[in-house]
């Protein structure tokens, strides 16, 4: 239900943290309750700011630090702006220090003076964020070592690369921020290296066959990439400047290192008033985002949402959750029976050239939630190939295999990965099949997109192996059998042409073009089993039917082909 007329009380409004969540609600809220006493706290100097940008302005792709905290029409969201523009009171260089719910008052100190003073309020806003997670390393002092979070950190970085000579670079973990800040410092002439303690980068979003390519893809950029290894220490000169950083298994010299570990939620302000903490160290609150008090409401980077799949407690901090959380806090405040349905896990970054996307449970995650899966990996232009720029994405779909219940999407390529993307997105908030994201009727014409577009393609593969109709095999899986030196035949059923050009180097390896597959197939050993390969599976799926035809039952293709190899091809004659 939602409110048909707005209360003539005059509420008072408190909000703690005047980012993305904080300044959502209080905008939405004086538009809904044009006489609400709101009152934003926020302990740094800058409000309302676009952290994701911390990359570009960096690289100098944004030419201001004020363009992150513009409106679209170019004015400053400071204090003046939201006093004059929105009639809300925001106080920067302002710390909360305590909230006593007893007497809904909330002690804040102003930075700069030391003043305290105690503010009451009707309802209270957590939107306190996070914290970047910052090991005691040895060194962690030293000048050039950075965390990147906050406008003032994001400065200071931006400062320190003007007035320093900067020829080396580290990037300590390797997730989204890291990956977006090693292409920054990369464009400045920068050589980056990228130190990830886990098994491969990107370890909270992408399974590894999609890490690795990744991986390769980065480091054909001039990117290292440092995997399984953890930074020990930090070493500097006599000057305390940094020169290197120590890790478990060797020295990598640099003269800036930005910590991107991950973050935490920023929960002491909430813990010490006694409110409660979900499973996952975020604080926990109902759909319409109240805490454990009900006149005190949470949203943001300090609270745990629900998955929409798992119905599981998350904590999947993003930008874009924290400001519909903001709006789903103002709406209840206002007196709607506003709710927020959960997150999907959605996340989509760019580095260099490639879109990197995914949404839903990785095929790992859903594995570990007892699901037994069907996956594909499907390889296309994002455009006919005969359209003037037309760039591949590899896209992998996982489903549920006794269902077809579309669980996840992962994607990668310099193509059009957004749109397809949002399509998944659409399709798991729906509990959507394979079979129906298979028929949607999606937009075509030559410009955007193929007849069948790529996430229909991607579906269509997928249901072949769902009913039986097809048999395939990961990359990985490929890559281990070839290590482990079992007995089967890698045939690869592209042209001597194409071999040539670019080819897995293995001697399982047997070149038969598809157009001879019919005529002498019957050469192929009848007791083996047959793993067949091409370019993007196309061919290859077709070469397995073929061999089917003529009697073979154990032949298998191998997802993607080889645009989805994830490792060393060999190129040339």
């Amino acid at each position: 239900m939602h409110a048909d007329t707005v209360s003539q009380e005059r509420k008072r409004i408190v909000i703690i943290g005047g980012v993305a969540c904080g300044m959502k609600a209080a905008c939405r809220l004086r538009r809904r309750d044009p006489l609400a006493d709101i009152t934003v706290i926020e302990k740094g100097a800058f409000l309302s700011y676009g952290a994701c940008g911390f990359p570009f302005y960096i690289c100098g792709m944004v030419p201001d630090y004020k363009n992150l905290m513009d409106t679209p029409i170019g004015a400053v969201r400071d204090e003046a702006f939201f006093k004059n523009v929105k009639g809300v009171t925001a106080l920067t260089r302002t710390a909360a220090t305590r909230i006593d719910r007893h007497a809904k008052t909330v002690e804040v100190v102003h930075l700069e003076t030391g003043k305290k003073e105690n503010l009451s309020y009707d309802k209270l806003v957590l939107a306190t964020g996070a914290v970047p997670f910052v090991p005691p390393l040895e060194g962690r002092d030293l000048r050039g070592v950075f965390s990147l979070w906050t406008m003032t950190e994001a400065r200071a970085v931006k400062e320190f690369l003007s007035n320093t000579m900067v020829s080396q670079a580290a990037i300590v973990g390797g997730g989204l921020i890291g990956l977006e800040m090693a292409e920054a410092l990369s464009k400045l002439g920068i050589q980056v290296s990228v130190i990830e303690k886990l098994e491969h980068i990107v370890p909270a979003l992408l399974d590894k066959e999609y890490a690795l390519l990744l991986t390769r893809y980065l480091e054909s950029k001039g990117i290292n990439i440092y995997t399984s290894d953890a930074v020990r220490k930090f070493s500097g000169s006599d000057t305390k400047m940094l020169t290197s950083l120590i890790t478990e298994r060797e020295e990598i010299p640099a003269q800036l290192a930005l910590l991107s570990i991950g973050v935490r939620p920023d929960v002491t302000l909430a813990r010490e008033a006694g409110l409660e903490i979900g499973q996952t160290g975020a604080l926990k609150v109902t759909p319409n985002l109240q805490t454990s008090d009900p006149d005190i409401y949470a949203g943001g980077d300090c609270v745990e949402n629900v998955h929409r799949l798992t119905r599981k407690a998350v904590y999947a901090p993003m930008g874009s959750t924290a400001n519909k959380h903001g709006r789903v806090i103002a709406d209840c405040i206002a007196g709607d029976d506003e709710t927020f349905p959960g997150v999907l896990g959605t996340a989509i970054f760019k580095v260099f050239d490639y879109s990197v996307g995914r949404t839903g449970l990785s095929e790992q995650e859903a594995v570990k939630l007892g699901h037994e899966v069907m996956c594909a990996i499907v390889p296309a232009p994002d455009k006919p190939h005969f359209y003037e720029g037309a760039r591949p994405i590899i896209i992998k779909l996982i489903a549920e295999k006794a269902t077809g219940k579309l669980l996840g999407a992962q994607m990668v390529g310099p193509g059009d990965v957004a749109k397809r993307l949002e399509i998944a997105v659409t399709s798991l908030s729906h509990g959507g099949t394979v079979e129906e994201l298979s028929k949607l009727d999606l937009a075509y014409a030559p410009p955007f997109a193929p007849a069948m577009d790529n996430i229909v393609t991607a579906a269509n593969v997928l249901r072949n192996k769902l009913y039986g109709k097809s048999r395939g095999c990961s990359p990985l899986e490929v890559k281990e059998k070839l290590d482990h030196g079992d007995d089967f035949i890698f045939l690869d059923v592209r042209s001597p042409q194409e071999y040539e050009q670019m080819r897995i180097d293995h001697p399982a390896v047997k070149l038969m073009p598809l157009g001879k597959v019919r005529s002498e197939g019957q050469s192929l050993p009848m007791n083996k089993e047959i793993i067949v390969s091409c370019k993007s599976s196309l061919r290859a799926y077709e070469a397995q039917l073929m061999l089917q035809a003529q009697g073979f039952t154990n032949v298998r293709f191998m997802d993607g082909g080889i645009l989805a190899w994830p490792f060393e091809l060999k190129t040339g004659s």
